[in-house]
């Protein structure tokens, strides 16, 4: 029944932005002098359809997007030793959950990583790197795997999907607003002006909550991975990626377009809150603190 409690959360946070929004503009503006007029309702309206659009459809087709990006190939029938290792934990696991098999895919990449990604526990896609297969032992991959099929069962990547809509939502009605407020003083072109600056900065903005939960999202793959093979064998996997980028001294690369899918990847100072994965040594403290 999560699934249940999952859509009963999602429930309850858009009414509780749609009474916040409603007391904002229609009790607590208007003390202040502001009237932002019948129409703004069909302006929240425009903006959640178009957040709501370009987030469900990058998730409709985030497998596509996905392969499409990547040098890779899918296991169906494995051929090898490694191919069994792979295709048999997520097989194992799937059942375990009482859940579609996923998709398994291995990408050409000498830096140790992996994915989940689909639009549902039901249509998935888990991936791991080549490095990541010659950089751990087998039951290191496993963990691995273990964690991003606990993406897959705790509904990682539509929970990411809604509050990324909920962000752009927010964004564009804001710049809505403002450029509705220009264009009603006869400045249409200084509000269209302002209204793109602000998209821009409130966007990037916006990223800040979303990488706060997906470093939340982590610990709870990090836990179910721990759960499934044992807590050593998710930290040795940690510990395994981080050696090999003390060795390689691979820069953070915020440009990544498949960063949000990975496993690795530290950064420091301001630009920890837009890191989409908390330190490997806070992860590993994390763990070890777990009680089952």
């Amino acid at each position: 029944m999560k699934w249940l409690k999952g859509i009963g959360l999602l429930l309850i946070a858009n009414l509780l932005i749609s009474v916040t929004l409603y007391v904002i503009l229609n009790i607590v503006a208007p003390v202040f002098g502001i009237n932002f007029g019948a129409d703004t309702l069909a302006l929240l309206t425009y903006a959640a359809v178009f957040g709501f659009s370009g987030a469900f459809l990058s998730l409709a087709f985030s497998k596509q997007f996905a392969r499409s990006m990547l040098d890779c190939s899918q296991i169906t029938k494995p051929r090898t030793h490694a191919e069994q290792v792979i295709y048999g934990a997520v097989q194992d696991i799937a059942q375990r959950l009482r859940i579609q098999m996923p998709e398994v895919w291995v990408y050409e990449s000498p830096d140790p990583n992996a994915f989940a990604t689909g639009p549902s526990r039901n249509n998935s896609m888990v991936a791991v790197s080549t490095g990541l297969l010659s950089n751990m032992n087998e039951q290191e991959v496993r963990a691995v795997l273990a964690h991003e099929m606990g993406h897959v069962y705790n509904g990682d990547m539509f929970a990411t999907t809604v509050l990324a809509g909920l962000m752009n939502t927010f964004v564009y009605f804001i710049a809505l607003l403002v450029r509705r407020f220009f264009a009603e003083r006869d400045q249409e072109g200084l509000g269209i002006a302002i209204s793109i600056v602000l998209q821009i900065v409130l966007g990037f903005l916006a990223l800040i909550p979303i990488s706060w939960f997906s470093r939340r999202r982590e610990f709870r793959a990090d836990a179910f991975s721990a759960k499934t093979y044992g807590k050593d064998a998710m930290i040795g996997a940690l510990r395994a990626i981080d050696a090999w980028v003390q060795r390689a001294q691979v820069p953070h690369n915020p440009q990544d377009a498949l960063a949000t899918m990975k496993i690795s990847g530290n950064t420091g100072g301001f630009m920890h809150l837009f890191a989409t994965h908390p330190p490997i040594e806070t992860r590993i403290a994390a763990i070890q603190r777990l009680r089952f």
